[in-house]
């Protein structure tokens, strides 16, 4: 075991930071998600791996709630309240069960791409015990243990300032880091934030595509820099939207701007998704007759941006060349590339594996594709599939018609939240390589599970001091 101090020193800055805010270990787990290739230590004995500072944060926190006076009468009340949790443990003993006994059941039955032990790069072989099996697993466990721990501090306390503090940490060093790595390759500095790269990942850091730097921010490469980038802007701009916050709508614009010139191909694909939605919401406004100040501010930009082509196209129909190789080698043509034509065998033979194993799959951490529901089919198969689907569904359904039962901020925050996990889900649906679907993905579950057992606990209060005969929404009112 190898200890990293440049880790601990990054971990102790989001710890003080966090000190200051009164939530250090809310919002230290949450915000250490931006250093995407900060590790606090390296574990020669499982493969070489090196935990990334989150699982140091989220580690804490279990413990912290785990040492708590009361903490079977927590955990008593909040497996009674918020019953998905059930699902969760259920899914996390399939997950551990699975990722033991599944590569041993079936081995040498179905071919599997893995992480090479004897040279960096993925290589197909038949399947077998892996260390990722217990590396991946740990990390889908820890997971799944910070949820169960954040529904304990969030359903008795008001502490949504806290989580709203921590993303918006987490999206302001995020943003504040891809900026400086751009600056930094622009002066001709090259990789300025590599002192913190202490993962022993494969760094893609100092790479060009069509004549533009590619920006990684405090990631290993570009497409996980473009992810994280989505998640962020996601979360800002419904903040922005719901509050009129003008911090969100700062961070908005420099994230959108970091996106764009990410050159990442992730990003792109999730943003023109993500687009769908934001595009018929800005329509039914206009249709309806209620537009507001900000729409109409997103529509001249558009506007404005569209005029600004034209004009410059007329003017020097080359000066768009590099922009339009860039779209066409990273977008357009990605799927015929030697890159997306691997990762698209990865997913053939993930799919090949989930039927050898008669729809079981291979176990947690066993095989590598690129993309997430592909990962979860092959590796927790169909019991452990429909699992997941089921929490999916509880995160993606947010507060539903529970919302008018909290406070607008509450509101705010718990629908943001929900938009960076659904932002979250569409990247790795594009580029994911294991059924974990990360830990934002766990956060988010604890922060909508929580809000919603609050809300339907103010429901039931609300509903017993009416007068008999009353609708309950009249009293909101």
């Amino acid at each position: 075991m190898q200890v990293s101090f440049v880790g601990l020193i990054v971990c102790a800055g989001i710890l003080l930071i966090g000190y200051y805010w009164r939530a250090p270990l809310i919002i230290g787990v949450i915000a250490s998600l931006a250093f995407g290739a900060t590790a606090f230590m390296t574990l020669s004995s499982v493969g070489g791996s090196s935990p990334l500072i989150y699982t140091l944060f989220a580690a804490l926190l279990v413990t912290a709630v785990a040492t708590r006076r009361w903490i079977w009468q927590d955990l008593g009340d909040v497996f009674g309240k918020i019953r998905p949790l059930w699902i969760l443990c259920g899914l996390l003993i399939y997950a551990v069960a699975g990722a033991w006994l599944f590569p041993r059941l079936f081995a040498g039955q179905t071919s599997v791409f893995v992480q090479s032990t004897m040279r960096r790069g993925i290589v197909e072989a038949s399947l077998a015990p892996v260390s990722g099996n217990i590396t991946q697993t740990g990390y889908f466990v820890l997971g799944g243990l910070t949820a169960i721990a954040l529904c304990v501090l969030l359903l008795h306390e008001d502490r949504i300032d806290a989580v709203r503090r921590g993303f918006f940490l987490w999206c302001g060093l995020h943003a504040g880091m891809g900026l400086l790595d751009l600056i930094g390759k622009l002066a001709g500095a090259g990789d300025i934030l590599w002192p913190i790269r202490t993962a022993s990942y494969a760094m893609l850091t100092e790479t060009v595509e069509a004549g533009f730097w590619r920006i990684t921010g405090a990631n290993s490469e570009a497409s996980a820099f473009g992810g994280i980038s989505l998640a962020c802007l996601a979360f800002c701009y419904v903040y922005w939207r719901k509050t009129k916050s003008r911090l969100a709508q700062a961070l908005s614009a420099l994230l959108l701007v970091l996106l764009l010139l990410s050159t990442s191909s992730t990003a792109y694909v999730g943003l023109t998704i993500l687009s769908i939605p934001v595009a018929f919401s800005i329509l039914h406004s206009f249709l309806s007759g209620r537009t507001d100040k900000d729409e109409i501010l997103i529509i001249a930009l558009l506007a404005v941006a569209g005029a600004s082509v034209l004009a410059i196209s007329l003017y020097d129909d080359e000066f768009f060349a590099p922009f339009v190789q860039l779209i066409d080698s990273m977008v357009l043509n990605k799927a015929q590339s030697a890159s997306g034509q691997e990762r698209a065998y990865w997913n053939i033979k993930s799919l090949q594996a989930f039927i050898d194993t008669g729809g079981l799959g291979v176990g947690l951490g066993s095989s590598r594709a690129s993309s997430w529901p592909i990962a979860v089919a092959s590796q927790l198969g169909l019991v452990g599939g429909l699992m997941v689907a089921t929490l999916s569904f509880m995160v993606f359904r947010g507060m539903g018609s529970l919302k008018r039962y909290v406070d607008p901020e509450t509101n705010a925050v718990v629908s943001s939240v929900r938009a960076s996990v659904l932002a979250s889900v569409v990247s790795g649906s594009l580029t994911g390589g294991s059924s974990d679907p990360g830990m934002m993905f766990f956060i988010a579950l604890a922060v909508i599970s929580a809000s919603r057992a609050r809300a339907r606990s103010e429901r039931y209060t609300v509903t017993r001091a009416l007068p008999l005969g009353q609708p309950a929404f009249e009293a909101q009112h």
